[in-house]
């Protein structure tokens, strides 16, 4: 009686290669994005423009300007609230920027510990 090996089952080490060869393509793209998206500034205002951050990608914060209308020292809570919220937003739009392109590259399948 003969055995019957499937079609392809011969190329076990070829297709290794294959995958081997896929991720390591994935890893650099991934790689290259990071930088990518490192480099870039995201900028953002809250209070309708008084307040305006540009951020990092590496998210720190490389200019913030405040409109000097809305600095009232009777009410430095409100001034505060704006710096946190255009802080917020900057850091959101950089993770929302990063998830995208990301699931561009991955396929959209979540890969732990790259991003």
């Amino acid at each position: 009686m003969r055995a019957r090996v499937p079609k392809g089952a011969g190329n076990n080490a070829q297709n290794m290669n294959q995958m081997i060869r896929q991720a390591q393509k994935m890893q650099d793209q991934i790689t290259e994005l990071q930088d990518d998206i490192e480099a870039r500034d995201f900028a953002v205002t809250a209070g309708g423009g008084a307040v305006e951050l540009v951020m990092t990608g590496k998210k720190t914060i490389k200019s913030l300007t405040i409109k000097p209308e809305v600095v009232d020292p009777a009410d430095v809570e409100m001034l505060q609230d704006l710096i946190i919220s255009a802080v917020n937003e900057a850091v959101g739009q950089i993770e929302q920027t990063t998830e995208d392109e990301m699931s561009k590259i991955t396929g959209g399948v979540s890969l732990p510990g790259l991003f």
